[in-house]
C-alpha cells in the first residue's frame, strides 16, 4: 500500500508542468478554464488566487500568485503544446474516419486488449466503443437517406418516362434513370454524413475515434513527432529542476498522464534531482495504451517510475468519470510491478462527495465535462483541491504526507502484453 511520509517547509516559487491530454483545442484553452474555476474555487475555499501573464519567455503558460494558510506562493505554469499533432492526425475526410473505425476495432479486437480492458473498468471501454456504434449509426442514416432519396427520385423519373414513351420495362430512359436516382441517393447520403460530421462538437464521435485511432496505430508505440515534442519538454523540466524553486510539479491529464510518465521516467534516468519533484496524474487512461503490444516503452516506463524514490506520484480518478480508469493502479493492472515499488498513491476525488447533489444531478450524463472535472472547482473539497496542489504552501508529498491508497484500488493484471523489451 503506497504511504507517503515526507514532509517539507512551505514552498513560495513553484514550476508547474501541465500535460493535456489529445485535445485539438489551443492551449489558451487551459489558461481560461484555470482562471475561471481557480476563481470559482478561491470563492467557495477562502482564500486569495490571481493569474498573470508568464514571466518566463518561451512556450506558453500563465503564472499564479495566491495567499493561502497565511503563505504567499508564486507558480509559474508551462503547457506541453501537441495541439497541431491532434489537429493534424484529425484532418481526414469522412471515408478515413471510417477507415480509422475499421482499423482501430481490428487492433483493439484481435490483440485480445478490448476484452482485457473490459475486465477492470466498463465506463472506459463504452466511451471507446461509443464512437464506433455512433459512426455506425450516422452510416446507417445516411445509407436510408440514400434509399428514400434513390426511390423517390427513380419513382418520379420513371412516371416522367411512362407519360412520354408509354410502358416499358427497359425503355430508352431506364439507364439514365437508374444511374440519376443512385447519384441522388448517394448525394443524400453524402450531405447526411457531413451535417453530422458538422455537428460533432456536441456528438463527439468523429473527435473520439481519431482519439482512439491515433493510440491504436503503431499498437502503442509513440509516434516521432510526438517523441520529438515530449524531448523538447523534458529539456524544459530539467531546466526547473536545476533552478531555486521549492518544488516542480508535472500534471499529466488524460491521454497526458502516460505521457507524463515516460517524460519523467527519462528524466530520472539521467540521475537525482535536488528540487522537490512531484506528479499528478489526473484521470489517466493508461491502459489503453499499456495494453497493446508496442507499448514498450510506455511499460518500461511505469516499471521504472513505480519504484523510483526521486518523485511523489499521486494519481487521482474518480468512479464517477466514465472516460477514466478510475482507481486503477495504472502500474499494477498493467502487470510490470517492480520490487519495492512506491507509486503511484492511488485516490478518489469522489464527485458524489465533493460536488453537491444538484450539481452533480447537473454533471452526472455529461460525460466530457466530467472528465474535466479535476481541473475544476469543487463544492465541498477534501484532500484533493486542484489549485491548493497547483497553487499552495504545500508540496505534493507534504500534502498527501501519511495518506494511503483509497480501499477500492484495483490492481488486477489483466494485461496481454508485459514484456518491456522489443
Amino acid at each position: 500500500m503506497s504511504q507517503i511520509t515526507s514532509t517539507t517547509v512551505p514552498v513560495s516559487r513553484r514550476r508547474v508542468f501541465y500535460i493535456p491530454g489529445f485535445d485539438p483545442a489551443p492551449p489558451r484553452r487551459y489558461r481560461e478554464l484555470y482562471r475561471r474555476e481557480a476563481r470559482a474555487q478561491a470563492a467557495i475555499s477562502g482564500y486569495a488566487i490571481d493569474m498573470g501573464a508568464r514571466h518566463r519567455k518561451g512556450a506558453f503558460g500563465w503564472s499564479v500568485t495566491a495567499i493561502m494558510d497565511g503563505h504567499e506562493v508564486r507558480t509559474d505554469f508551462e503547457v506541453l503544446i501537441w495541439s497541431d499533432i491532434v489537429q493534424a492526425s484529425m484532418g481526414g475526410g469522412v471515408i478515413s474516419t471510417y477507415w480509422q473505425l475499421l482499423r482501430t476495432a481490428w487492433i483493439y479486437i484481435s490483440t485480445g486488449a478490448l476484452f482485457r480492458l473490459m475486465r477492470l473498468r466498463k465506463g472506459p471501454v463504452i466511451a471507446a466503443l461509443y464512437p464506433i456504434v455512433a459512426l455506425l449509426v450516422e452510416l446507417g442514416l445516411a445509407g436510408f437517406a440514400f434509399w428514400v432519396v434513390a426511390s423517390l427520385f427513380g419513382l418520379g423519373l420513371d412516371r416522367m418516362s411512362l407519360a412520354i414513351y408509354g410502358p416499358s420495362l427497359f425503355g430508352p430512359w431506364f439507364i439514365q434513370i437508374l444511374y440519376l436516382s443512385l447519384g441522388a441517393g448517394l448525394v443524400a447520403a453524402v450531405l447526411v454524413l457531413r451535417w453530422f460530421k458538422t455537428r460533432d462538437a456536441r456528438i463527439f464521435a468523429y473527435y473520439l475515434m481519431h482519439d482512439y485511432a491515433f493510440t491504436a496505430r503503431l499498437y502503442g508505440a509513440y509516434p516521432p513527432e510526438l517523441e520529438a515534442r515530449l524531448a523538447a519538454f523534458r529539456g524544459a523540466i530539467t531546466e526547473a529542476l536545476l533552478s531555486d524553486c521549492d518544488e516542480v510539479l508535472v500534471v499529466g491529464h488524460s491521454s497526458g498522464a502516460h505521457l507524463a510518465v515516460s517524460v519523467l521516467a527519462d528524466i530520472l534516468r539521467t540521475g537525482d534531482v535536488g528540487v522537490p519533484l512531484g506528479f499528478l496524474s489526473l484521470g489517466h487512461v493508461v491502459p489503453m495504451v499499456s495494453f497493446l503490444p508496442n507499448a514498450y516503452r510506455l511499460r518500461e516506463d511505469l516499471y521504472f517510475l513505480c519504484a523510483h524514490p526521486g518523485l511523489t506520484w499521486v494519481d487521482v480518478t474518480a468512479p464517477g468519470d466514465g472516460c477514466a480508469f478510475a482507481l486503477c493502479d495504472p502500474v499494477a493492472v498493467t502487470g510490470v510491478t517492480a520490487p519495492g515499488k512506491r507509486w503511484p498513491l492511488v485516490i478518489s476525488a469522489a464527485f458524489t462527495q465533493t460536488l453537491t447533489p444538484e450539481r452533480w444531478k447537473a454533471l452526472r450524463w455529461r460525460f466530457f465535462r466530467l472528465h474535466f472535472q479535476y481541473l475544476c472547482a469543487f463544492d465541498r473539497p477534501g484532500d484533493y483541491d486542484y489549485f491548493r496542489v497547483t497553487a499552495g504552501p504545500q508540496t505534493l508529498a507534504a500534502r498527501y504526507a501519511g495518506r494511503s491508497s483509497s480501499k477500492s484500488k484495483i490492481e488486477l493484471s489483466t494485461s496481454g502484453y508485459t514484456s518491456r523489451a522489443a
